[in-house]
């Protein structure tokens, strides 16, 4: 591959943010995951990355992490399902979970597939759509009768939380039956981000706007205010693997008063379609 420029900014520029951390996970030796694709792309993308997002850190590695595990799952039980992951911009899950006998659908705003497609081809096992996750029109992309597993990391903070109520209403209304795992911040962080300076993540660069932020003893109220018969709601472990932070992110997690304003990741499942009488 050779070098080439990444004109991205706004919210599709975090794809940068995240492959760094996963890059430079991915290259030591005792990270959390191996993923030699997304080192092959960070190389060849011309952007300083040090400079907008500082020291590389375990998270987003972390992250990856833990959705392949759920998909793995996913794919032992069900080999010819669908996989749709939302927003997935250079996350190169594809190369790192076997699945062959699955279809992977990579749905992301025009911008960020055309970035994907430098590095990343699509083929009849593996296709992208170049929607905005808000759109339901992506929805035909999924074919019908085949088990499905949706995902967004990275994703759903940057949306209004009446444009995330009508997305659930909608994959729960068109795929049911089918789990969605998702990543998400505390208000906080969130309010951090609305500020008039935002979050400066370094001197260079300032994160986007994130207006959904929740704490964790408000997830199950608000999901089930949205979509009321969830069929499950699901906390998903986010072990921290070294360093000073996995214990300061154990003493959160245990202590009562804190664990609400954690970050986290959720996994529920939408209801079974009624049955004809």
């Amino acid at each position: 591959m050779t070098v080439t420029p990444c004109p991205l900014t706004g919210v599709p520029e975090t794809m940068l943010w995240t492959l760094h951390n996963r890059a430079n996970e991915a290259a030591r030796p005792d990270g959390v995951l191996k993923d030699e694709m997304a080192r092959r792309i960070y190389r060849s993308i011309d952007y300083d990355y040090e400079r907008s997002f500082g020291k590389a850190d375990p998270s987003h590695g972390v992250r990856s992490a833990v959705f392949d595990a759920d998909l793995r799952a996913f794919l032992a039980r069900h080999p010819d399902g669908v996989i749709v992951n939302l927003g997935e911009g250079l996350e190169t899950q594809r190369f790192r979970v076997e699945g062959d006998r699955a279809l992977w659908i990579s749905v992301d705003v025009p911008e960020a597939i055309a970035i994907r497609e430098r590095f990343i081809t699509p083929d009849e096992t593996h296709r992208h759509v170049p929607l905005s996750v808000l759109d339901p029109a992506w929805f035909d992309a999924v074919p019908p009768g085949r088990p499905v597993r949706l995902t967004a990391q990275g994703l759903l903070m940057y949306f209004e939380p009446d444009d995330l109520a009508r997305l659930l209403q909608g994959m729960a209304h068109r795929f049911p039956g089918a789990w969605f795992m998702f990543d998400h911040i505390p208000r906080w962080f969130s309010n951090r981000t609305m500020r008039e300076r935002g979050y400066r993540k370094t001197p260079h660069y300032t994160a986007p706007r994130m207006p959904w932020g929740i704490n964790r003893d408000e997830m199950v109220p608000t999901l089930r205010g949205w979509v009321p018969d969830l069929a499950a709601i699901e906390t998903v472990p986010f072990p921290w693997p070294r360093g000073l932070t996995r214990w300061i992110l154990r003493a959160w997690e245990i202590t009562p008063g804190l664990r609400n304003h954690c970050a986290g990741i959720t996994r529920l499942r939408f209801a079974d379609a009624p049955h004809a009488n």
